[in-house]
């Protein structure tokens, strides 16, 4: 079977907790991703950081992306897979929790994110439409 480590992104860039929002959307035009793990100064992963956050929980209320820290988006722990899951594991933890990315850890070390599509892409058919359907409703 397929494990995250054959399927994802390698190299995944981290924004810091205490780097603003504003620095965060920069680095996410540069990179063309939606999404950054946002890592501590302890090196640990705290979260992760979407497009959509910036736009619901900073500009949509009216706070300055410049004065946010990604730390403050950070909500509890971070669902992460391990580099040796498969994609069957990648399915049940995207399903459970209805993410569309999993960082993806080795140890305690961060070594990619593994989107949606990584995923539909080692599936076959029938599984990628339960992946769909589990994501898109609440």
């Amino acid at each position: 079977m397929t494990t995250a480590r054959e399927i994802m992104t390698a190299d995944a860039t981290c924004i810091g907790a205490n780097e603003t929002v504003l620095e965060a959307a920069k680095k996410m035009t540069e990179l063309g991703v939606g999404a950054l793990p946002i890592c501590g100064t302890d090196e640990k992963l705290k979260g992760m950081l979407t497009d959509r956050d910036i736009v619901v929980k900073v500009l949509g209320v009216g706070r300055d992306p410049a004065q946010v820290k990604a730390g403050e988006l950070a909500q509890g722990e971070a669902i992460t897979i391990s580099a040796d899951d498969d994609a069957e594991e990648i399915l049940a933890t995207m399903s459970r929790y209805k993410v569309r990315r999993l960082p993806v850890i080795d140890g305690h070390t961060l070594v990619g994110i593994v989107a949606q599509a990584d995923v539909a892409r080692a599936l076959p058919d029938p599984k990628v439409g339960v992946l769909l359907q589990a994501l898109s409703t609440d």
